[in-house]
């Protein structure tokens, strides 16, 4: 059983930068990969990013690459999506996620959900 918790969510004017954190607890949290999905509304679920539990793989987003940036820190038992560049399209509810590796989670594939962090990019 695992448990996540999302914050840093806010508004921010286009060109801003906002850093996500997603908090993990858990006796397995160490053994799985984390990722970023986001809903807009009227608009399904996309994956955002994720990286596997050592960091030695991460996936983005062609539509969040070079802006968006993700981390974890283990020691914490947290993980980061640090977003710059931020675009009025970007504007969603951000949700953390585990899944089995970050390529199961480019692939949709998550077994625990956090409740969600709005973010809001004003024009």
């Amino acid at each position: 059983q695992v448990q996540l918790v999302e914050s840093g969510g806010g508004l921010v004017q286009a060109g801003g930068s906002l850093r996500l954190s997603c908090a993990a607890s858990g006796r397995t949290f160490s053994r799985y990969a984390m990722g970023w999905f986001r809903q807009a509304p009227g608009k399904e679920r996309e994956f955002v990013a994720a990286i596997s539990w050592s960091g030695g793989m991460t996936y983005y987003a062609d539509s969040v690459k070079g802006r968006f940036t993700i981390s974890r820190d283990n020691a914490k038992n947290t993980v980061y999506l640090q977003m710059n560049s931020l675009r009025p399209e970007d504007t969603a509810v951000y949700y953390c996620a585990t899944g089995e590796t970050s390529t199961h989670l480019r692939a949709g594939e998550a077994d625990y959900w956090g409740q969600g962090t709005q973010v809001t990019v004003s024009s």
